[in-house]
């Protein structure tokens, strides 16, 4: 897991084939006048999700981790918080794994809380379990997904 500001991805850009194509659109795309939904950056391999929703507070943090994506997600609005805990200690499956959807939830509760201030992000990949949307009020953030294997279309 990493958390950093959008100005600093240069450092992280050489961790994945994918992560360069997912921060330039991040830094050239005007992404607050993106309506809600799915953009292709590199078909499968690499797209971004847009969304503004109101987050739930951290009583209804749910723990989830995914298989074939990484996340970068970004905040362009509203401050996010996010629950983190290492997949590798968590043992209570809420709901087990759906392939379709890449997704698993947990029943443990997050070990830490991490505040996501607008122009920052945070990288999760799949041993980082996280719980998003746990701040108050409306957020509108951007998660780019990028497949764990590059072969993937």
């Amino acid at each position: 897991m990493i958390v950093d500001r959008l100005e600093n991805a240069g450092r992280y850009v050489d961790q994945h084939r994918g992560f360069r194509a997912a921060f330039e659109f991040l830094k050239k795309t005007d992404i607050r006048d993106l309506a809600d939904g799915r953009y292709d950056i590199d078909g499968m391999r690499v797209y971004a999700l847009v969304s503004r929703v109101k987050g739930h507070g951290v009583g209804e943090a749910k723990l989830e981790a995914h298989r074939k994506y990484i996340d970068i997600q970004y905040i362009v609005a509203g401050n996010e918080v996010i629950g983190f805990r290492p997949t590798a200690e968590c043992s209570e499956i809420a709901t087990p794994y759906d392939a379709e959807k890449d997704i698993v939830f947990f029943a443990d509760k997050s070990q830490t809380w991490l505040t996501v201030p607008p122009g920052s992000f945070a990288i999760f990949y799949p041993e980082d379990a996280h719980a998003p949307l746990c701040g108050e009020g409306e957020v509108q953030k951007v998660v780019v997904k990028i497949a764990v294997n590059w072969l993937q279309k």
